[in-house]
C-alpha cells in the first residue's frame, strides 16, 4: 500500500529509495502542507506534531512561552519554571482542533501535571496526543483495503531543581510513538510505528526590580528540546532526524498596582538539524553542506550549514512577540504575532486569546488569526482547563 486517501485529501506517504522527505514531513492537502501547519519548503523533520504550541495561553501569545511566568503547562515551554508554580500540585488539559481548513478531524491534545517534592524541586509529567483523523487505505491497485486511524503521542517526565531564589534548570526525558502506516507493505519495505527517546535541558532565571516606579519582573529563559537518535518507519531505511529546536525567551511584567499587571515577551525559535544542501542532478553538492551527519554534528552544524550562507540562516529564526493583560488575577487578556520566513515555512499569523480564573481553576483559550486562503492554520482555537490544588 502507499496510497493513503483521507476523504478528499492525501496524505503523502510515497516511497522512493526509503521512504521519502513526504513521509516524516507528514504533508496534507496534497502534499503542500506539513502536519505542524509549515509549508513543505521548511526544513523537514520526523514527527513535526512536538513542534506544536499545545496550550491556549501561549497560543494566544503568537506561540510565546519560554519566559512567561510559570505555570503547569511549563512541562512544554521550560520545565525549569515548575519550581515556581504557587500550588503544590497542578493540572491541566488542552485541546485543539488541527489545520480544519485541510483536514476535517484531526487534532491535538495535551495532559500536563506538575507537583512539588520540596522547596527546591519539582516534578512534571505530561502526554501529548496527535490524532490524524479516519484514512482510507488503498493497496497499489487501488483497491479499498478498510481504514486506519493513524496517531502519534509522546509522554514526558521533567524534574526541575531550584538554585538560589532566582534561577532554576530542567530536565526532561521523552518517549515518542508514531504509527502512521498500519505496518502496511510499502514498494516492498515493511513498515512499521516508529519508536524513540529524546531529552529537553532549559533554565530560567528571573530578576525582580523597580522599573519607572513599579514593580517589575524580568525573566530569561532557553529550553533545547527533542534532542534525540534518528527516527525510523523501516528496519534498515532512512532515518530522519528529530525537531531538535532551540527556544530563546525573555518577558518583562510591569505590577501596575495591586489589580492589574502587564507582560511584554519575545522568544525567538530555531531547528538544530541541518539544513538540506543543493545538489545537482546526479546528487552531487553544489552549495550548503551533507546533511548526512550524526544528531552532535547536526545540532552543532546547524548554525551554519545553509547553502545561502548567514542570511539563510536568519531566515530559519522564527519570531513570537506578545502582550498579556491581567486583571486582579482573575481575567486575562492576550496577543501575539507569530514569523517565520516565507522561505523557511511560511507561517504568519496574527493570534488572540483570553483567560479566566476562578477559585482553582482557570479556562483560557485561543484563536489564530490569519488569511482563509493563504494560511492552513487560519480560525485554530485551543482550549485548556486548569486546576491547581494542594497547599500555596
Amino acid at each position: 500500500m502507499k496510497i493513503f486517501k483521507l476523504f478528499a485529501q492525501t496524505f503523502v506517504y510515497g516511497l522512493s529509495c526509503g521512504f521519502c522527505v513526504n513521509t516524516m514531513a507528514q504533508t496534507v492537502g496534497n502534499g503542500t502542507t506539513n502536519t505542524n501547519g509549515s509549508n513543505v519548503n521548511a526544513i523537514t523533520t520526523a514527527v513535526p506534531f512536538l513542534t506544536i504550541s499545545p496550550d491556549a495561553r501561549s497560543g494566544a501569545m503568537g506561540e510565546a512561552g519560554v519566559a512567561l511566568s510559570p505555570d503547569v503547562n511549563a512541562t512544554y515551554w521550560n520545565p525549569a519554571k515548575l519550581v515556581y508554580l504557587e500550588n503544590s500540585t497542578n493540572l491541566s488539559l488542552s485541546y485543539s482542533p488541527w489545520l480544519r481548513n485541510i483536514v476535517p478531524d484531526v487534532n491535538l491534545a495535551y495532559l500536563s501535571f506538575a507537583g512539588k517534592l520540596d522547596e527546591r524541586g519539582t516534578i512534571g509529567a505530561s502526554l501529548r496526543y496527535f490524532n490524524l483523523g479516519t484514512i482510507e487505505l488503498f493497496d497499489d491497485h487501488q483497491n479499498a483495503q478498510g481504514t486506519y486511524k493513524p496517531n502519534e503521542f509522546s509522554l514526558d517526565v521533567s524534574y526541575a531543581r531550584k538554585f538560589g531564589d532566582n534561577f532554576s534548570l530542567g530536565l526532561t526525558g521523552r518517549y515518542i510513538h508514531s504509527d502512521l502506516t498500519n505496518g502496511s507493505v510499502v514498494s516492498g519495505q515493511q513498515t512499521k510505528a516508529a519508536n524513540d527517546i529524546a531529552a529537553d535541558v532549559s533554565l530560567y532565571l528571573k530578576n525582580p526590580s523597580q522599573q519607572f516606579g513599579k514593580d517589575a519582573l524580568f525573566a530569561f529563559g532557553v529550553d533545547i528540546s527533542n534532542i534525540g537518535p534518528k527516527l525510523s518507519y523501516t528496519a534498515n531505511g532512512q532515518q530522519f532526524f528529530l525537531p531538535t529546536n532551540l527556544k530563546i525567551g525573555v518577558a518583562n511584567t510591569w505590577f501596575l498596582d495591586e489589580t492589574n499587571e502587564i507582560t511584554l515577551a519575545l522568544d525567538i525559535n530555531k531547528l538544530l538539524v541541518p539544513t538540506p544542501p543543493i545538489r545537482d542532478a546526479n546528487g552531487n553538492i553544489i552549495s550548503g553542506k551533507d546533511d548526512n551527519r550524526s544528531v552532535v554534528s547536526g545540532i552543532f552544524g546547524s548554525f551554519s550549514d545553509a547553502p545561502g550562507g548567514m542570511s539563510e540562516e536568519f531566515k530559519e529564526i522564527a519570531f513570537s512577540p506578545a502582550f498579556e493583560y491581567w486583571y486582579n488575577k482573575q481575567f486575562a487578556l492576550r496577543a501575539g504575532y507569530f514569523y517565520e520566513s516565507p522561505d523557511k515555512g511560511n507561517r504568519q499569523y496574527f493570534t488572540t486569546g483570553a483567560g479566566f480564573k476562578y477559585s482553582d481553576f482557570k479556562l483560557d483559550f485561543s484563536y489564530l488569526i490569519a488569511s482563509q486562503d493563504q494560511s492552513p492554520l487560519a480560525n485554530t482555537l485551543r482550549f485548556s482547563l486548569s486546576y491547581n490544588f494542594g497547599s500555596k
